[in-house]
């Protein structure tokens, strides 16, 4: 009696469907899930730099020097805003505008003990004059089981995008 159920259970084959998917989803659910955040955060950083080149259009034609409406940087940060209004918190974008004597002086990114960006301030410039663009947001991740897979152990990821442009002869002597 005894033997014969061991038997059966042993060649019983009622149950192997569910342990199968029971063993295969967590990996499956984890695989998709990561896809998805992976996918949002590489949109999040094509938004910055999108936004970035969009805001640094003010810059180069002179409409950011010219205006007289707002503080040049309140500007250059609500055209950041108007075109990241997705995935980014505009209050956390940190900016760097600063003028160069040419092309070759340029340096790259300084950051502090957390890795955020320390920025030399907001100097736009004048007419045909180089300037740096610099842009930095620390996405977070939205999931916090795969975030730190992804991100390390704080959660997020830096993303900086930097242009460097020679601004226009805006400045025209006509009558």
């Amino acid at each position: 009696m005894l033997g014969s159920f061991i038997r059966r259970w042993v060649k019983g084959t009622e149950g192997t469907t569910a342990i199968e998917f029971a063993l295969l989803a967590i990996p499956y659910v984890f695989l998709t899930v990561g896809i998805i955040e992976l996918s949002i955060m590489y949109t999040a950083a094509s938004l910055l730099e999108g936004a970035t080149g969009s805001a640094a259009r003010l810059i180069r034609t002179g409409q950011l020097q010219q205006q007289e409406a707002m503080q040049p940087e309140d500007m250059f940060r609500q055209a950041l805003c108007d075109y990241a209004t997705v995935l980014i918190n505009c209050n956390d974008i940190q900016i760097e505008v600063q003028t160069l004597n040419s092309f070759d002086d340029y340096t790259g990114p300084t950051f502090d003990a957390d890795g955020n960006l320390v920025s030399a301030g907001f100097d736009a410039g004048g007419a045909q004059d180089n300037v740096l663009v610099r842009v930095a947001y620390r996405y977070t991740m939205m999931t916090p089981f795969i975030g730190p897979l992804l991100a390390g152990a704080d959660n997020s990821h830096l993303f900086v995008s930097t242009i460097v442009l020679q601004t226009e002869p805006y400045q025209f002597g006509g009558a």
